[in-house]
């Protein structure tokens, strides 16, 4: 079912702010384009791994990092776009069930990156109703502040998989790059997880 128009979105920026603050030992996947600026705009850390040029992929590599890492929770941050071109890494997801594995969609119902066309979600394609048929532990929605403010601990505590898709502005935020070595971040992000 559709989103009313009506209804006042979020901000990406303070959302992805809002489920990193305080994350403690967390670690942190973002998926190619907004997702990362989003991420590194929050405060660049070593504990995040920034995808660059890896389109569909995120969910994937944090489900890799997850099952290497159990006893550390792992987030994957990754928008709309990115999870329609990965549905399957749910599937996969499904079927390991990583306890310690959750994954926030940025949902702007836009592909931002190619400019601004709209994804599978401005027409009511249900991620969630995915995430659930997929038998994630938790799958939610979240459209407003007070949805989200319940969603951030299960993010971050709950039995996983979780799994939540949070619908925000269709708007472009100035960039804010990290740093774009991929030898630079990967080192930095192994040593950060062996620590």
């Amino acid at each position: 079912m559709a989103r009313s128009a009506k209804k006042p979105l979020l901000e990406r920026r303070a959302v992805v702010e809002a489920l990193v603050v305080d994350r403690r030992d967390m670690l942190v996947v973002s998926g190619l384009g907004s997702t990362t600026y989003d991420l590194a705009a929050a405060g660049d850390d070593p504990r995040n791994f920034y995808l660059w040029g890896a389109m569909g992929s995120a969910v994937l590599i944090g489900l890799g990092l997850a099952l290497a890492q159990p006893k550390r929770r792992v987030l994957v941050v990754t928008g709309d776009g990115e999870m329609l071109m990965g549905l399957g890494g749910l599937a996969t997801i499904g079927v390991q069930q990583p306890g310690n594995l959750a994954i926030a969609v940025i949902d702007n119902e836009r592909y931002a990156e190619t400019g601004l066309q709209r994804t599978h979600t401005a027409h009511g394609f249900d991620l969630c109703g995915v995430a659930a048929a997929a038998r994630f532990r938790v799958a939610l929605a979240v459209e407003n502040q007070s949805e989200l403010e319940a969603a951030i601990p299960l993010l971050r505590l709950a039995a996983g998989p979780v799994f939540a898709a949070i619908k925000v502005a269709p708007d472009r935020p100035p960039f804010v790059l990290p740093p774009r070595d991929g030898v630079e971040l990967k080192n930095r992000f192994r040593a950060a997880v062996l620590d």
